[in-house]
């Protein structure tokens, strides 16, 4: 619903897919598919296995499921209409439609930023305080670390669509990405949007920019600490427990702050960088952290084989019996 005097208004908003690519979507929608096939099963597999073993019932673990869960809702929300495009070219989306995509792209965005600075104190406690480890993250705390997240999160994230509702909509209504984003959509009001650019951008900093710098600085204290370990290995293995970690930080920054810097400061490029780049940002997180976490976490990896091996035996006997 639009104010009630809001006057000649758009009442939906069109969704783009990769600009000037249009002729090839089906094709692009081949790679897409894989990509969305390995973040459901990947993060799935991570999730079931934890869950199941207790054995993995520690906190890095327990972090790991987070950001799994996290990675999974961001999917479901962007992939699902980036497929919808490329393949039936449904671009239409309604007020209510938008407004909801939006916020939970956003939350689980912030939920992704969030658990990932978990992650990083994590690692600089097993680092720093290894002997401590236990004792500092227990099951209780990491509840409370799990509580904090969801209630910031919400607490910045649910203002967006109800001060979006006050608005009016009249200009152009092609979104400039497959899903709707805040500060795209604030683009096609003609209303004042300066209370909503205002707390758009205090989100922003807020969540996903803190976490930035609280991250940076958990690296330069574990740097502190493996600088300060006299054998040569000793250093190597404690950076190598960090590997992935910092994986999940680059893919999940990295385009953010690129895409930020061209938008601002950057020349003019062709849109569809501009379409890649937001994709990047939205779509490969969580493919890749799940392909990572497995390749590089022996533990994981020795379950998931364990788990398969386990059902492929019962499935074997029960064909057998039959």
């Amino acid at each position: 619903m639009l104010p009630d005097n809001c006057t000649n208004s758009i009442f939906t908003f069109l969704v783009t897919g990769i600009p000037g690519l249009e002729a090839a979507h089906i094709w692009i929608s081949i790679p897409f598919c894989a990509m969305f096939f390995i973040t459901l099963v990947g993060n799935m597999t991570i999730m079931t296995v934890i869950w199941r073993e207790q054995t993995l019932h520690m906190p890095v673990y327990l972090f790991l499921a987070m950001l799994a869960a996290s990675d999974l809702g961001l999917s479901l929300f962007t992939f699902s209409t980036m497929l919808r495009i490329l393949w039936l070219d449904a671009r239409e989306l309604t007020f209510s439609a938008c407004f909801t995509q939006m916020f939970f792209i956003h939350t689980f965005q912030d939920f992704e930023s969030a658990i990932i600075l978990a992650m990083a104190f994590d690692r600089y406690v097993a680092i720093s305080c290894p002997l401590h480890y236990s004792s500092i993250l227990t099951n209780r705390v990491i509840a409370w670390i799990g509580l904090a997240i969801v209630l910031r999160t919400f607490t910045v994230q649910v203002p967006l669509p109800i001060l979006l509702r006050r608005l009016c909509f009249c200009r152009s209504n092609v979104l400039s990405h497959s899903y709707c984003l805040h500060p795209d959509i604030l683009k096609h009001s003609c209303s004042n949007t300066r209370i909503n650019s205002i707390f758009g951008l205090f989100v922003v900093l807020s969540t996903m920019g803190l976490d930035f710098l609280f991250i940076l600085l958990s690296y330069i204290l574990i740097l502190k600490t493996v600088l300060s370990i006299a054998s040569h290995g000793g250093r190597l293995k404690a950076l190598n427990t960090c590997i992935s970690h910092i994986s999940a930080v680059t893919v999940f920054f990295t385009p953010m702050i690129c895409l930020s810097m061209l938008h601002r400061f950057g020349p003019r490029l062709p849109s569809h960088v501009y379409a890649t780049m937001a994709n990047m940002h939205f779509l490969v997180p969580p493919v890749m952290n799940p392909i990572v976490y497995v390749v590089k976490t022996k533990q994981i990896r020795d379950k998931i084989l364990k788990l398969l091996i386990k059902k492929g035996t019962e499935e074997s006997q029960v064909t057998f019996i039959t």
